[in-house]
């Protein structure tokens, strides 16, 4: 009985994410302008362009949706995840003209991003999933979608592998991929703000693996200093 009641759950909530596909957000064109309406984050078919990112728009729910290619936009928010355009990094793990869109994970001095590595399709590479929370953005950006509803790697890009790649840079063109070699001077950098964070890294209490529970403390440490 308490399987068939957690599955039939399972269901509801699949198909409560399905439906919520389309989320608010804004976006911010090549030209700054901006536009707020409805975003879906992982669109099927083909995009615009060739070998670049994209997602889909409309102004109401009413609406005909239009899709926006990577190169179209600076930026985009969808509900309080914030999503800017990055060229691949140069030697990194993306195709050599591929242009897409990175997470920005922690919106510090130097910036933490995510993205999907590997080369594929088209979509952006990040879909919706039933309460998966990757990264919680600190400054104008804030985390996780409510309602148990989380930003998540791996939709509709189909890349090689599915990885999942972090970057650091003060912004996306001097952004480098984050190793287990850098690890602990580049999030000491970022977190440096928060001694105790600091002490736990540097103790190797977390690293590359769990870095999503990393950012978890990171992020929990800055909200108590605010009570």
């Amino acid at each position: 009985m308490r399987t068939t009641i957690l599955l039939s759950l399972i269901v509801l909530s699949f198909t409560s994410v399905q439906a919520q596909k389309w989320q608010p957000g804004t976006f911010t064109d090549v030209k700054g302008n901006r536009e707020s309406g409805f975003i879906r984050l992982d669109p099927p078919g083909k995009g615009p362009i060739k070998d670049e990112g994209f997602i889909e728009f409309k102004e109401t729910e009413k609406n005909n949706p239009y899709k926006l290619s990577a190169s179209d936009l600076r930026s985009f928010i969808v509900a309080k995840d914030s999503f800017v355009v990055a060229h691949a990094p140069q030697n990194g793990a993306w195709g050599k003209e591929e242009t897409d869109f990175v997470k920005v994970v922690l919106d510090e001095p130097t910036k933490l991003y995510v993205a999907q590595g590997g080369k594929g399709g088209g979509g952006s590479g990040f879909g919706i999933s039933p309460g998966v929370g990757l990264g919680y953005g600190t400054g104008g950006y804030g985390g996780g979608v409510g309602g148990g509803i989380g930003i998540s790697l791996g939709g509709g890009r189909g890349r090689k592998g599915g990885k999942t790649i972090y970057y650091y840079g003060t912004n996306t063109a001097e952004m480098k991929q984050l190793t287990d070699q850098n690890f602990e001077d580049i999030m000491t950098d970022i977190m440096g703000d928060e001694p105790d964070v600091v002490e736990k890294i540097h103790a190797h209490q977390f690293g590359l693996k769990n870095i999503d529970k990393l950012i978890t403390y990171y992020n929990a440490q800055i909200a108590a200093h605010k009570k």
